[in-house]
């Protein structure tokens, strides 16, 4: 015999899904590039709290299909090329965005000198006291932000002064390119998160939307630590595959 909470449960799931259906209805007769209703307005309308407005809004955010502004408003966005890309291969938005003809292009660039005790909780495998460079960049496509990149290194491989000229946003391509150190192997680890206020703000979402972040380290050929990276990538405009070998049975 099902208990009273299991059919509530039931009856509030069905009721979220009519929820999403109308959001869809109102969001595909919504030109792209046009606002949405206010958040207060269309939650009266639907018959909703703002609270679950929002989370049911967060999907369609997720899909890339509508994008939401601090102090602005909600967006439809038209239709968006996807970055797809395998994990196998480590390469930079840039070399992917160059694939498929996509225009990408760097906000503003933030350089700062940090020392290893500063990033407390992560083992870089280096010595006390190196001196590291932190860069942080948002990257756009067609003026859209998508990903928020993170990349720390010793000081010794690149300093701040090395970013004044040419560089575009990719720490990888620049290491490339000087082909110093020779890169080797990149350990990752991706998640997904609720984005904390200072990573929103450059993204331009609201602060506990869903992001995909990335989360890497990268060696040379001798093994030596080169880089740790955060990569914070919007869903709607990313999707990552992993070409897996089947196993056998022992």
């Amino acid at each position: 015999m099902k208990s009273g909470s299991e059919d509530n449960k039931k009856k509030d799931k069905r009721l979220f899904t009519r929820l999403q259906e109308k959001l869809e209805i109102i969001i595909q007769a919504t030109p792209p590039g046009h606002r949405l209703t206010s958040e207060p307005e269309l939650a009266k309308e639907l018959g909703v709290s703002r609270a679950t407005l929002r989370e049911a809004m967060r999907s369609f955010e997720a899909q890339g299909l509508i994008r939401r502004r601090q102090g602005v408003g909600t967006f439809v966005v038209g239709p968006r090329p996807v970055l797809e890309t395998g994990l196998e291969v480590l390469e930079s938005i840039e070399t992917q965005a160059k694939r498929i003809g996509l225009n990408v292009s760097m906000g503003a660039l933030s350089i700062e000198k940090i020392d290893v005790e500063a990033l407390q909780g992560v083992e870089l495998g280096v010595e006390q006291g190196t001196a590291l460079v932190r860069i942080a960049r948002t990257i756009y496509t067609d003026g859209r932000p998508v990903a928020y990149l993170v990349d720390i290194l010793p000081e010794e491989i690149l300093r701040p002064e090395d970013f004044q000229q040419g560089f575009t946003g990719s720490v990888l391509d620049m290491l490339l390119r000087r082909g110093s150190p020779q890169l080797a192997t990149s350990i990752a680890e991706i998640k997904t998160i609720l984005a904390p206020s200072e990573i929103a703000r450059p993204l331009e979402i609201q602060r506990g939307d869903a992001l995909l972040l990335l989360e890497a380290r990268l060696y040379d050929v001798n093994g030596r630590f080169v880089a740790y990276s955060y990569s914070y990538f919007t869903p709607g405009h990313f999707r990552f595959q992993v070409i897996r070998r089947v196993g056998t049975i022992h």
